[in-house]
């Protein structure tokens, strides 16, 4: 059993760790941090430690390095979360505050986190199921081409060209734009992509076939913005930290190339007393990141529907720091969506 001293001494050796990358010994430990007891007696609780498969030896006569469940101690453990400075919380908002919609924010967050925590940020699109549909307009591009341009209530914009099979006039576009946006506008995208076929059938049969092309372009376009996504910065800064693997970072990248795995352990986390969730080291074994660690925490978008953002890198990491950076950052977030 591991005693309260013997949770202080796996505290520092997981600080220490994080901060040199050196395995820690007993007399470092003593010479770094006030114990107030001798070397042979922070000795007995590192043996303690390892016995509870907490610390590991990585080497004959080195000192010890936190194991997976280490971490999790250390994680399940943590009182506070390291709060962000003045100047961190002025740069979320400086950088966060005036982007123009969400797909903006989502950028500048991901890009924002991974400077704030120097790991791979993550970013989860909120569920477009609730969303509904503000706008529809077209703007003409030439005499074959237009854009469609879809609003939805969470501030979700998408865009898409149009390649008509024959020039369109003002008089048509405008008249299609509106009774689109009289049977789209305040609807799920569910419903509003069903109620294009009401469209279609108030037009003329010579004018059927443009028409037909800008609503099955519009239909495209509604159903290609409902999957679930993630935005994602930082993959650099695993290359910075490949000495914290044991082979290769090659599986890594690999794997959070595949956002069906991140959104699948993204959808399993379960937030902890702070508010953020953290998986650990042999916890992601089975989605091919058992040496990286995962922290998310929840945002809530305009239309009520909660989404992920967090960070992934490996197992050292400073949790603290990055814990209550993700907090905050998802926090702001949520606060910034909900003004919109």
């Amino acid at each position: 059993m591991v005693t309260d001293r013997g949770l202080q001494v796996l505290r520092v050796i997981v600080q220490d760790y994080v901060a040199s990358r050196e395995p820690v010994g007993s007399k470092s430990i003593v010479d770094r941090h006030s114990f107030g007891v001798s070397a042979a007696t922070i000795r007995h609780d590192m043996a303690l430690l390892e016995e509870e498969e907490l610390i590991v030896a990585p080497h004959t006569s080195s000192g010890r390095v936190p194991t997976d469940a280490g971490y999790r101690v250390f994680v399940d453990q943590l009182a506070d979360l390291r709060p962000i400075s003045g100047v961190q919380k002025q740069a979320i908002e400086t950088f966060l505050g005036d982007a123009p919609s969400l797909d903006d924010v989502l950028a500048r967050t991901v890009r924002l986190l991974s400077q704030l925590t120097h790991q791979v940020a993550l970013v989860q699109y909120p569920s477009l199921d609730h969303a509904r549909v503000v706008h529809v307009e077209f703007v003409v591009l030439d005499q074959s081409r237009l854009m469609s341009i879809l609003i939805t209530d969470i501030g979700r914009v998408e865009q898409a060209v149009v390649e008509l099979p024959q020039e369109i006039d003002a008089d048509l576009l405008v008249e299609l734009r509106d009774k689109i946006c009289a049977a789209a506008v305040g609807r799920s995208l569910v419903d509003a992509a069903a109620r294009l076929n009401v469209v279609r059938d108030e037009f003329e049969s010579s004018k059927q076939r443009l028409v037909e092309t800008i609503l099955s372009a519009l239909a495209d376009q509604i159903g290609a913005s409902r999957p679930e996504k993630l935005v994602m910065a930082g993959t650099a800064n695993l290359a910075r930290t490949e000495d914290d693997f044991s082979g290769s970072i090659s599986p890594v990248l690999e794997a959070i190339e595949e956002q069906v795995t991140l959104l699948r352990l993204f959808g399993e986390m379960a937030s902890d007393q702070h508010g953020v969730s953290v998986s650990i080291g042999r916890e992601n074994a089975p989605l091919g990141l058992k040496e990286t660690s995962v922290l998310t925490s929840r945002y809530r978008s305009p239309g009520g529907d909660v989404a992920k953002l967090g960070v992934l890198g490996p197992t050292r990491m400073d949790y603290p720091n990055n814990m209550g950076a993700v907090r905050a950052v998802a926090r702001y977030v949520s606060r910034l969506l909900d003004q919109r």
